[in-house]
């Protein structure tokens, strides 16, 4: 029988186990959407075009980022952002820039799929704040992901 507290903890162990965890996490398959003409996309032939494994992801993680968290039923208490909260906050620019980080990094952690969020890049034109970032998977591949944020 295997012992239920074995006494031996290693980073070569973490690293068996998150590796195998990584491959574990299933990517699936997803419907691609067009957000802004807020329609899912239609192959030639009229159907909806599906988006697998990565593009699945990336899928994921823009439908997280769209999406007000609590608003909706449907999705669990963990899905989508906060970015409400931050309007007429009265916080600074580079307050906001740490709240749209953290808040973005904490919305698309959710997903096992995802191993990292970094490389924020931000831009600003009059009261809205555009921002881009680079995001890791399991896998070691990489996407970027821009959204925006008004502060009215």
């Amino acid at each position: 029988m295997a012992n239920l507290f074995p006494e031996t903890t290693g980073s070569v162990e973490s690293e068996d186990q998150a590796a195998a965890a990584g491959s574990s996490v299933t990517f699936g398959r997803s419907w691609r959407f067009d957000y802004e003409a807020g329609e899912f996309v239609l192959t030639p032939t009229g159907k909806i075009a599906v988006a697998e494994d990565t593009e699945a992801w990336l899928e994921w993680c823009r439908k997280a980022l769209q999406t007000e968290r609590y608003r909706y039923l449907i999705y669990s208490r963990d899905h989508g952002q906060e970015f409400d909260g931050l309007i007429g906050s009265g916080l600074s620019r580079s307050a906001l820039e740490s709240e749209i980080r953290r808040i973005t990094t904490e919305t698309l952690m959710n997903d096992p799929r995802t191993a990292g969020v970094e490389g924020f890049v931000f831009r600003w034109e009059a009261d809205q704040c555009y921002f881009s970032c680079t995001i890791t998977n399991v896998r070691d591949e990489a996407g970027v992901i821009t959204g925006s944020v008004v502060n009215g």
